[in-house]
């Protein structure tokens, strides 16, 4: 399929907004995609400005080193990587940091990647084609209680254990290679689910996020985005999955909480012990405008935080 599939970029205003652009500010897009939100934040920057992407895509990368901008400059590497490479790049700290979690439309939209069940296509889920397990890999020798364990966590699927013990079985007889053989499946195993919804979207919501270490990539990523940011620098953070979004919500509650003193300790009021980070407002969803143009949009939060305390 085409690489010039279309891409609408979910909180594209808000996301930029929420960064409070200075023209010659540095910031990081770690999840590239198809550079929405980059594009955007290119805009407003001055002459002086610069913006680094990260993406472990390689289609991602191969798009934006079409740009000619001599303020941008993308990196192929997954964002567990971020501070190694502001370092390679000579960059201590950053005014701000964009993270947009889960998969592009792209990335769903093309039939060989296997992450949509809509298209027969090989089970391969990867974020990084370039290396590690596909999906039917996986597939071919996962532990029974660790698939079960996986599709109930990542996925919350009440039926995991069934599926899992149908997967082990089926596997006995045929290789499970493709997305419509895995849909098929589940489709069998579960009997009931949400209207309008395929029997198999959490269990291929689960392995992709297992295959891709997502939420333990999430977790490495976040403290070097709080280690990397300036004084006033933000952090937005767009996430799919309420797994990723309770991580996100609860690292900022985390920062934004200094050591505790004793009670009736007395001390000034400057001299309170400040956290890291502190919250900008409210979790935003997409709005009614943006949902009748992405339903894809539907399950975004993004939560905004900034670096309070002297880098």
């Amino acid at each position: 399929m085409s690489e010039e599939l279309i891409h609408t970029t979910v909180l594209l205003n808000e996301a930029v907004d929420a960064l409070a652009i200075k023209p010659d500010g540095i910031y990081v897009d770690c999840t590239f995609g198809r550079g929405g939100h980059s594009a955007l934040i290119l805009q407003q920057l001055g002459a002086n400005g610069r913006l680094i992407a990260l993406d472990k895509d390689l289609t991602a990368v191969a798009h934006g080193r079409q740009w000619k901008d001599a303020r941008f400059h993308i990196v192929h590497s997954g964002f567990t990587r971020l501070a190694d490479v502001l370092s390679e790049l000579g960059v201590e700290h950053v005014d701000g940091i964009l993270l947009d979690l889960g998969v592009s439309s792209p990335q769903l939209d093309e039939a060989e990647r296997g992450f949509s069940f809509r298209f027969d296509a090989p089970l391969d889920m990867r974020m990084d084609t370039s290396g590690g397990m596909t999906a039917a890999q996986w597939l071919e020798t996962v532990d029974e209680g660790l698939l079960t364990e996986v599709i109930r966590d990542y996925g919350e699927e009440r039926f995991a254990k069934q599926i899992a013990r149908a997967v082990v079985a089926a596997r006995e007889i045929q290789p499970i290679q493709t997305t419509w053989q895995l849909v098929e499946l589940v489709s069998k195993t579960v009997r009931t689910r949400e209207a309008g919804k395929n029997p198999a979207t959490r269990t291929f919501q689960a392995i992709r996020i297992y295959i891709n270490r997502e939420l333990e990539e999430l977790e490495q990523v976040l403290p070097q985005c709080v280690s990397r940011l300036k004084t006033g620098g933000r952090l937005a953070v767009i996430s799919f999955h309420s797994l990723e979004d309770r991580m996100v919500k609860h690292f900022i509650r985390d920062m934004a909480d200094a050591d505790k003193l004793p009670r009736n300790v007395p001390i000034r009021a400057s001299e309170v012990p400040q956290g890291k980070m502190k919250l900008i407002g409210k979790a935003i969803r997409a709005g009614t405008a943006e949902l009748q143009v992405n339903p894809r949009a539907r399950s975004a939060m993004m939560r905004v935080a900034e670096r309070s305390d002297v880098a």
